[in-house]
């Protein structure tokens, strides 16, 4: 793990918060990967566990891009994403045990309430992010929500950390960014934005190992900012 003691220290300096959303925010993991394996079956592509591993974070054109490649597929990756996303859409709409990340609320409605600004920075779609917003009322507490298709690069390029903190009009050094996955915490590293990874039990095969700070419930946080 990779600490930053002078950012660690100075925790209380934090004014903006920088969220991803699918396992941070909402359990949706699971229901992402449902969707491409169909995808995958669908196109009779065999894709590890490892090779799944290392698209998890990216947009999923990019992923498609990646796999289009690795397979020397012949389609069209924008054509790949609508089969996913429509998929994706199906499992959201139809399962009603869906929740939101136990302690997120809190967490969220906490840094609101002390004045901090929220940016939601995820490279999934934003017909997805408003999809889980408008479903659990998350609207209110943020004030930008960045998406996969406002960027020019995927997880792990820190673009989307680096607009993120122009976008809460925030220092990096006064920001903190909470991701689940390597990729998320690689991007946030290279952001110069200390990462706090977040250990979800939803994506045990993500190490960590270079979050500043691992925490394995949201409450930890309010013990520095």
């Amino acid at each position: 793990m990779k600490l930053n003691l002078n950012l660690f220290k100075n925790m209380k300096d934090i004014k903006c918060v920088i969220f991803d959303m699918d396992g941070v925010i909402i359990d949706s993991e699971l229901l992402h990967k449902k969707a491409y394996y169909e995808t995958f079956i669908s196109l009779g592509l065999d894709v590890s566990e490892e090779l799944y591993k290392t698209l998890t974070g990216s947009s999923t054109i990019n992923a498609f891009q990646r796999l289009i490649t690795h397979f020397n597929l012949d389609e069209d990756p924008n054509e790949l994403v609508l089969q996913k996303r429509k998929r994706y859409v199906n499992f959201f709409e139809n399962d009603p045990t869906l929740h939101l990340v136990k302690g997120v609320e809190d967490i969220i409605k906490y840094f609101f309430n002390k004045g901090i600004t929220l940016i939601l920075a995820s490279s999934s779609a934003m017909v997805n992010i408003n999809r889980v917003f408008n479903r659990f009322d998350l609207n209110q507490y943020f004030t930008a929500k960045i998406s996969g298709a406002d960027l020019t690069a995927s997880k792990p390029h820190p673009e989307i950390f680096e607009k993120a903190a122009v976008l809460g009009n925030t220092s990096r050094e006064n920001c903190i960014v909470i991701e689940d996955s390597d990729n998320g915490v690689k991007a946030a590293n290279d952001a110069g934005i200390f990462v706090f990874g977040y250990r979800n039990p939803m994506a045990a095969d993500q190490t960590l190992e270079n979050a500043d700070k691992v925490i394995t419930d949201f409450s930890e946080l309010k013990k520095f900012i």
